[in-house]
């Protein structure tokens, strides 16, 4: 990875997400990549919305509200200058672990949570969702590990969120998100992914959820691939594609995409 640009990585990762498409013959499907920018510069971000990508993925409140209204005014000085292809926003992606009291400040700049781990929590996006002109879509974290250190509600818990959640009106239940322990060896995280695409599907069987029941979101920049392989239609990556940030993440709170 040392040596190469920004552009370079990122290609390189839209090309790995093609061959593990492919490996699982899942050519036709799409899956979506959600660039991480928790520790990227600014000119990293434009770099990208230059190549046309527009899916983002923060987890850390403060840093999202700092970076979002900068790729907003980068947006409109693209437009106001009469660029061609310029996207109307961002699709912004909170994919770290959220605070109820941070709800009200998220929700107006977010288009998906992922990381709704309690009806407490769900309780809270409703209520302030109240005033929106659509419902807020959120994706329940899963917790497939017995890892007491990672978010997530339990595998047996999570058809039963879902139907209470389905019972609020300002909040639309989109699907899941789960994250595999951290290891060197990324096949370690297949039998993790396997078991969350069982249960994902499980829920679709039901009726749980509904008809708009249908992402998947696993994966981070160690191991997408393997998730891609195993079902994921979003992947989460930011180190693979912003440069390597090993010795920040190592001072870190966990977080939902790296």
């Amino acid at each position: 990875m040392d040596g190469e640009t920004t552009r370079q990585r990122y290609e390189s990762v839209c090309q790995r997400i093609a061959d593990a498409k492919a490996r699982a013959g899942r050519t036709n499907e799409t899956v979506h990549l959600v660039a991480v920018t928790k520790y990227a510069a600014m000119d990293q971000v434009r770099e990208l919305i230059e190549l046309g990508h527009v899916d983002f993925g923060e987890s850390r409140l403060q840093h999202f509200l700092k970076i979002a209204p900068q790729v907003d005014e980068y947006l409109q000085r693209r437009r106001s200058l009469g660029e061609g292809d310029v996207p109307e926003a961002a699709r912004w992606h909170f994919i770290g672990h959220l605070q109820r009291n941070k709800v009200r400040k998220l929700l107006p700049l977010v288009r998906l949570v992922h990381s709704v781990d309690s009806l407490r929590l769900a309780e809270e996006i409703q209520s302030c969702g109240e005033d929106s002109d659509s419902p807020t879509e959120v994706l329940v974290q899963i917790n497939p590990t017995d890892n007491r250190n990672q978010h997530g509600i339990a595998p047996a818990a999570v058809k039963h969120l879902i139907e209470q959640i389905e019972t609020m009106i300002t909040i639309r239940v989109r699907g899941l998100m789960a994250m595999a322990p951290k290891t060197d060896d990324p096949e370690e995280a297949r039998i993790v992914f396997e078991r969350v695409r069982e249960i994902f599907l499980e829920i679709q069987r039901s009726g749980a959820g509904g008809e708009r029941f249908d992402i998947l979101s696993m994966g981070m920049s160690n191991d997408f691939e393997v998730a891609v392989e195993c079902g994921a239609n979003i992947v989460r990556v930011g180190t693979a594609i912003f440069g390597d940030t090993e010795v920040a993440e190592a001072t870190a709170p966990e977080q939902a995409g790296a």
